[in-house]
Formats: C-alpha cells, sequence, structure tokens
C-alpha cells in the first residue's frame, strides 16, 4: 500500500477513534489515546507495513501547530496567577527528572550510555494536557489544578525539548561543557523567544496592511494562522535558536494580536473550527502512529536487549516499570515539595493534601510530545555507525506513554472523586463588570450611529425608533444587572431561560428553511446563506 493511502486510512482510524471511545466509556473509562494507539497496531497487522518518515521531518510537521495552539489558548490569567507553582514544575521538575531519571536508566541499563540516558529521560520529562482531559472525561479536573497541569505542560514542552537537544548534541559530538551549553542555552532561549514574537506581530501587521489597500480572500487569515508556526519555528531554526520555543512564544504572541479585533466574527468562528480540527488531527494521527509502529518497536528493542546480554524480552518489562515507578516517584517528590513551599508563602503551615499531589502526580501523562520527540533520535553517528540504543529508547518511551494512560485512567478518577479544594474565583463578577461596560459603550454607539449615517439624514423617525427599540435592550441590561446580588442571580437564570428559547426558535427556523429547500421552494446557495446565519446565532447562544 502507497504511503498517501496508509495516511488516509490513520485519518479515518483517527475519526473512527473518537466514536469508539464513546461506545467503550459506556462500560470502561478507556482514553482516546489508547484507543488510537490500538487501531494504529491494528493497521500495522492488517497492512504488514508502516510508514516511514524522516525524524526531522516528523518533528517539523507535527510540533509548531501543537506548540503554537497551545501557548494560543492557555488561559493566561491562570498561567501568571499560578507562576509560583508553573515554573518550578515546568523547569525546575524537567531537570530533577533528567538527572534523577537520567542516572537510573543508564544505572539500569548499562548498555546505554549516559548521554542517551539522559536524552531518554528529558524527552519525558513533558506532559500532555490532552490526554490527561481524555483520561477525566468521567471526573473532571478542577479548573485551577487543570491550568496549573497546562502552564506546566505548556512550559515543559520547550525545557524538556530543549534538555533533550542538548542530550542528543553530546552523542552526536561526544562531548559536554557545562559552560558552553549554559551560554548556547540563553541564546537559544531568548533568540527563540524573540523570534517567535516578532514573526506573529510582522507577519499580522503586514496582512492588516495589505488587507486595508487591497482586500482579502475569506480564507486568508486562517491559512496565514496555520503557516504562522511553521515560520517562526523554521526561521528560528536557521539561526540556530529554539524553534520549540519560538513556536511556543508565536502562539503566546497570537492571543494578544487576536484581541486586536481586527478578524470579523466569521473569521474567528471559521478559524477555530479549523485548529480544533488540526489539533485533533494531529493529536490522533500522532498516537495512531505509535500503534502503528508499535510491532517492530517491540522487536527491535527485544534484539537491543539480547545483544545488552539478557537472555529473555521480559526485561522490557522490568524496565518499563521501573522507569515508569521512578517517574511517579520523582513528580510526587517535587510537587509535594512546590505545593509546601506555595502554602508556606501564603503563612499555611499545614501539609498538602496527599490526594492532590497523588493526583497531580498521576496526572503526569506523557504523550504525543514525547513520542514526536523520541522518534527524532538520528539513526546515525557522525561516523556512520548507528546510533547507540536508539530502538530500545523509542520502545521505552512508547512503553511509558502507554503505563501513564493505562494508570491515569484507572487512578486519575478515583483519587479526584470526593476531593474538596478551595473554589477557583468565579468569573460571574467579571462577567457582569464587563456587560455593563458593553452596555454603555453599545448606547452611546447607537446615540452616535443614529445621528451619523447618511441614511438617518433621509428618513431620521424610522431610525430614530429603531434607535429606541435596540437602546432599550441595552437599557434594561444595565437597570437589572445594577441591582444587587441577588438580582443578578435572578438576571442569569433568566438569561439561561432565554437562551433556550432562542435556541428552541433557532431550530425551528432552521429546520424551515431545510424544509423549503427540500421542497425547492428556494435556492440551495439562500438556504446555506441562511443556515449559516443560523449556526453563528447558535454557536454565539450556547
Amino acid at each position: 500500500m502507497h504511503s498517501i493511502e496508509v495516511v488516509l486510512v490513520m485519518l479515518l482510524a483517527v475519526v473512527v477513534s473518537g466514536y469508539l471511545t464513546r461506545v467503550l466509556q459506556r462500560w470502561v473509562p478507556v482514553p482516546l489515546p489508547v484507543v488510537q494507539i490500538a487501531l494504529g497496531a491494528t493497521i500495522a497487522g492488517v497492512f504488514g507495513q508502516g510508514v516511514a518518515l524522516d525524524p526531522h521531518l516528523f518533528f517539523v510537521l507535527f510540533l509548531p501547530p501543537l506548540l503554537f495552539l497551545d501557548g494560543w489558548r492557555i488561559p493566561k490569567s491562570g498561567l501568571f496567577r499560578d507562576r509560583g507553582l508553573i515554573l518550578p514544575l515546568a523547569l525546575g521538575l524537567v531537570v530533577f527528572t533528567v538527572l534523577g531519571a537520567g542516572l537510573l536508566i543508564h544505572w539500569l541499563i548499562p548498555a546505554m550510555p549516559l548521554p542517551v540516558a539522559f536524552a531518554l529521560a528529558a524527552i519525558l520529562s513533558p506532559t500532555d494536557p490532552v490526554a490527561v482531559s481524555s483520561i477525566a472525561a468521567r471526573a473532571p479536573i478542577p479548573p485551577r489544578v487543570m491550568h496549573i497541569l497546562e502552564g506546566e505542560s505548556l512550559l515543559n514542552d520547550a525545557s524538556g525539548l530543549v534538555c533533550f537537544r542538548f542530550a542528543v548534541a553530546a552523542v552526536m559530538t561526544g562531548s559536554f561543557s557545562l559552560v558552553s551549553a549554559s551560554l548556547t542555552f540563553l541564546w537559544v532561549a531568548l533568540a527563540g523567544v524573540a523570534i517567535g514574537v516578532a514573526v506573529t506581530v510582522a507577519i499580522n501587521r503586514g496582512h492588516a496592511l495589505v488587507s486595508r489597500v487591497f482586500g482579502e480572500e475569506a480564507g486568508t487569515p486562517i491559512l496565514i494562522s496555520l503557516l504562522t508556526p511553521f515560520g517562526a519555528y523554521l526561521l528560528a531554526e536557521q539561526v540556530a535558536a529554539s524553534g520549540i520555543l519560538a513556536a511556543v512564544a508565536a502562539g503566546i504572541t497570537m492571543s494578544y494580536v487576536e484581541f486586536s479585533g481586527r478578524a470579523l466574527a466569521t473569521t474567528r468562528v471559521q478559524r477555530a473550527a479549523v485548529w480544533d480540527t488540526v489539533q485533533f488531527s494531529l493529536n490522533g494521527i500522532i498516537f495512531v502512529l505509535l500503534g502503528e509502529q508499535l510491532p517492530w518497536i517491540v522487536e527491535r528493542a527485544a534484539t537491543s536487549v539480547r545483544e545488552a546480554g539478557h537472555a529473555t524480552p521480559w526485561w522490557l518489562a522490568i524496565y518499563v516499570a521501573v522507569i515508569s515507578g521512578a517517574l511517579l516517584a520523582l513528580r510526587f517528590a517535587w510537587v509535594w515539595v512546590s505545593l509546601r513551599i506555595a502554602l508556606y508563602r501564603r503563612h499555611d503551615r499545614r501539609a498538602p493534601p496527599w490526594r492532590l499531589v497523588a493526583a497531580m502526580s498521576v496526572a503526569g501523562v506523557r504523550g504525543a510530545i514525547t513520542l514526536a520527540g523520541v522518534l527524532t533520535l538520528p539513526l546515525l553517528l557522525p561516523g556512520g555507525a548507528p546510533f547507540p540504543a536508539r530502538d530500545l529508547a523509542i520502545f521505552l518511551a512508547a512503553a511509558v506513554i502507554v503505563v501513564s494512560l493505562l494508570l491515569g485512567s484507572v487512578a486519575l478518577p478515583r483519587l479526584l472523586h470526593g476531593l474538596t479544594l478551595p473554589a477557583e474565583d468565579a468569573p460571574d463578577r467579571d462577567i457582569d463588570r464587563a456587560r455593563h461596560a458593553g452596555a454603555v459603550a453599545a448606547v452611546a454607539a447607537v446615540e452616535r450611529a443614529q445621528h451619523a449615517l447618511p441614511a438617518a439624514q433621509a428618513d431620521p423617525d424610522l431610525y430614530a425608533s429603531a434607535a429606541v427599540r435596540v437602546m432599550a435592550l441595552y437599557q434594561e441590561r444595565l437597570r437589572r444587572g445594577g441591582a444587587g446580588v441577588v438580582e443578578a442571580s435572578e438576571l442569569r437564570r433568566a438569561d439561561a431561560a432565554e437562551r433556550a428559547l432562542r435556541l428552541a426558535a433557532v431550530e425551528a427556523e432552521r429546520d424551515c428553511i431545510h424544509r423549503l429547500a427540500r421542497q425547492r421552494a428556494i435556492s440551495d446557495e439562500v438556504a446555506r446563506r441562511l443556515v449559516r446565519d443560523l449556526d453563528l446565532l447558535e454557536a454565539r447562544y450556547r
């Protein structure tokens, strides 16, 4: 089978995995990535061959858009609010894991050189919040804990991959200098962040300038957002900076550029849908690829174990169990210390709840970034010799991903069940304040437009009547929204009731349009245009 056909089959497997997961979760809470891995292994068994991708091409295709989207969508308020806990997890825990797990792996597997062991530990350090959220579908993670895990994942992706690059470079060159590595790290990090910010700002300002003069096609802003992470990544790599950090910085910058309000409402809706599809597809394909390559990964790893002097491949299971346990223990210790310090700074002498520490430790699930990174291990050393223990390292990384997913799916819902945590600040007050300010601005804008629009001069009575009707809606919101807490609560219930009625009306109107189109009372073009408007309304109300 040709590679393009295998890719299409894998995309179909990603689609099927979504339905299959929903069916299985009625009886067993199976995480989506595990189902995708199983489907990938099935594909490999049926077709008897896999997809041969160049490791660096694989890295470029998958990581920039995923990291870009993480940086774009992560809640910035939570990221800055909990930075005192996120930074130690994202930076300190990565170094702690590289040193602790790297030394353990080298001691456990003497045939694996120390730099390769450090590289494996570094690529095992990033966590995957997408996998965590799929695991915790039946026991939702508290919002603040999820924000911490997301912030940690965003930053430890970059720090772990940078450490991985340094370790691989030490294997390829045979030398390592701490001073040189520190200086290189500063350049790699600072230049990568600067390039990510500069590329995003330059692209968006250039696009805004050109579109103001010449106009634009409807899909241009969406395509530009898709190309931005690749541009930032490739430019950073050209100047020996971190493409990973460039992609993350580009995503964070994009979230602030989005607040400029230049994009049309329809563009934002369509862009969100496109990026949701890209994220689901890329994450799914990575796990399907893992399952598709699992048979030959196990076979080559077993050969590596026999070459290392062990008579039985069961040593592979021992390696995976010990490494998985060590990663969990290292994370548990670091999370406990970090939470203890955070509580101490708040003058709270209590020890962190052990269930919370255990839940955050089990939630350190490895996923797409680990697999994408480990597959970029070079095939050969500069002298032409095979990269030492490459197949074994890939197997161990893949097996740890599977074990962490299974452990999380079993343990995390039980640890979270009944766990009480301090409630996160409710957004209701901010919502009410924003709605009040928006209503004031809307009333002022209607008053200005009533006299400024050219058509209003020709028919002032018509526009005056329309202005009264429009302003009445906002003035009612101002009158009711400025009342006390009780009336604000009643207003929210009234909004919920109105939203339900509006959704029922939108559904009935859409069914009517579909019926008219089936009866050919209206053209297909008119039906699509009207249904699109109703879809936007429904998305707003939901």
